[in-house]
């Protein structure tokens, strides 16, 4: 069934008919379309344009075709000759009420109609990302909590800097994903207003209610212009890019989790559970997952340069390139929120090997500007004392040992300024602890980011 077929007298080539039709992916919204139509008919009777009887029927019918679709009673087949969910809806509904069907599509076009199915699936899948990034965020509180004592390296150039622990590490990835949580929630308020009643894109003679329609729906109003209305496409945009940048800090996360599941770091064990073995060495075990994710970010990057793409040359108003918009949105939302259940799965089970960790930090001279303030002070300049130390850190290199374990004696070789404190000044403890401004990884300074964290996700 067409919904357009009166002005032609030849049937659609069927190469033509299958290259244009969309039921086949746009199917995914039959519950959105269906929801949208009984807004509709519910406004079109309040409004004196359709009987009491016809809504009653109508109504009926969608709730019926909605109860068979999710119980399996009836099924989508991208053979059944319908072009889209739209007419899928209309052609079943006519079928099951009669004439009171054909006038399901009074008031309103295609164009609004799947503007308005886009809207309310895109924020339906809003709300579904926002959970399981929040299940990320109480994840990574979990671990923070139990390791604000846990030192290791922290890094710049991948190389080991100064000493953090893992609890603050962790914190930095909260940010991350709390900003990502923040775009979610901003990007569903500013494109939470219907286009239903903007009809193909000049409005409609039809006194509707969009106010009315609106609410029903759960917008906060209705949009103000019907050609923006129509060809609106930036809450996709911007829901890709927020996906695509949700997917980059998964990546920048799966690269560490990576690095330091090596029997060069040792820092993590992966549970057996997320991960996998090599077909011909034994001795693997594989951190597939993390290598996924970070693998499938080019996929999610991929989808928003394809819409902005699509989209940087279409005049007003609506244009059937957009109908690109679905298969490409649909990909990233179901890929991003495969990844991040499957992370959050992953570092639940995963474990910290903290003895390693902090004598990684130690052999990786991390307090060594520890050793350069405990110089300056008693005096010494810090250029001086910056000299000093990098002698220090050249003597340990080439005995094979830490800054912890050079004597006294060495010490005061070097510089005479250093005295039985210099142990207790550059310790892996005192060098976070001292650290005490917020923001820092001093356990005082985490604490208060922690119960800042917890009353973030309690709201």
């Amino acid at each position: 069934m067409k919904l357009w077929g009166g002005r032609f007298t030849k049937e659609t080539n069927q190469l033509v008919h299958n290259f244009n039709e969309s039921l086949s992916f746009d199917q995914k919204f039959y519950h959105q379309d269906i929801e949208g139509s009984i807004a509709h008919v519910k406004m079109l009777e309040k409004q004196g344009i359709l009987s009491a009887q016809d809504r009653d029927d109508i109504i009926r019918g969608l709730e019926s075709i909605l109860s068979d679709l999710e119980n399996g009673r009836l099924t989508i087949s991208p053979d059944s000759g319908y072009e889209d969910i739209h007419s899928f809806v209309e052609g079943t509904l006519t079928e099951r009420v009669g004439e009171a069907g054909k006038r399901l599509h009074t008031g309103r076009s295609r164009n609004d109609q799947v503007a308005l199915d886009m809207k309310l699936y895109t924020r339906d899948e809003i709300d579904e990302i926002e959970k399981l990034v929040k299940d990320l965020l109480q994840e990574l509180l979990v671990i923070m909590e139990a390791n604000t004592d846990t030192f290791m390296p922290g890094f710049t150039h991948l190389q080991k800097a100064q000493p953090i622990t893992l609890a603050h590490h962790m914190g930095a990835y909260f940010e991350m994903f709390s900003r990502d949580r923040s775009r979610l929630q901003d990007i569903r308020r500013r494109m939470n207003y219907c286009p239903l009643g903007s009809g193909a894109l000049a409005g409609t003679t039809y006194p509707l209610d969009r106010e009315y329609t609106a609410s029903l729906l759960g917008f906060d109003g209705p949009t103000l212009n019907s050609m923006d209305s129509v060809a609106d496409r930036d809450y996709l945009i911007e829901l890709l890019s927020a996906l695509s940048t949700i997917a980059m800090h998964l990546s920048r996360f799966c690269e560490e989790i990576i690095i330091w599941n090596t029997n060069e770091y040792r820092f993590v064990e992966i549970d057996d559970s997320y991960s996998t073995g090599s077909s011909i060495m034994p001795q693997k075990k594989n951190p597939d997952i993390a290598e996924l994710i970070r693998g499938k970010t080019g996929r999610v990057y991929g989808a928003l340069v394809s819409l902005l793409t699509t989209m940087k040359g279409i005049p007003l108003a609506y244009n059937k390139d957009m109908q690109e918009d679905k298969e490409l949105t649909f990909d990233a939302i179901d890929t991003v929120k495969g990844c991040l259940a499957l992370f959050t799965g992953m570092i639940s089970t995963m474990s910290f090997r903290k003895d390693v960790m902090e004598a990684s930090a130690k052999n990786g001279f991390t307090n060594a500007t520890d050793a350069a303030d405990y110089l300056v002070g008693k005096g010494v300049p810090f250029r001086d004392a910056h000299g000093i130390v990098g002698q220090l850190v050249l003597l340990c290199i080439q005995k094979g040992i830490a800054l912890d374990d050079l004597s006294l004696e060495e010490y005061r070789q070097i510089s005479p300024v250093f005295e039985e404190d210099v142990y207790d000044a550059i310790s892996m403890k005192t060098c976070v602890e001292k650290r005490i401004t917020i923001g820092a990884p001093g356990q005082d300074a985490m604490k208060q980011v922690i119960g800042i964290y917890k009353k973030m996700l309690a709201e």
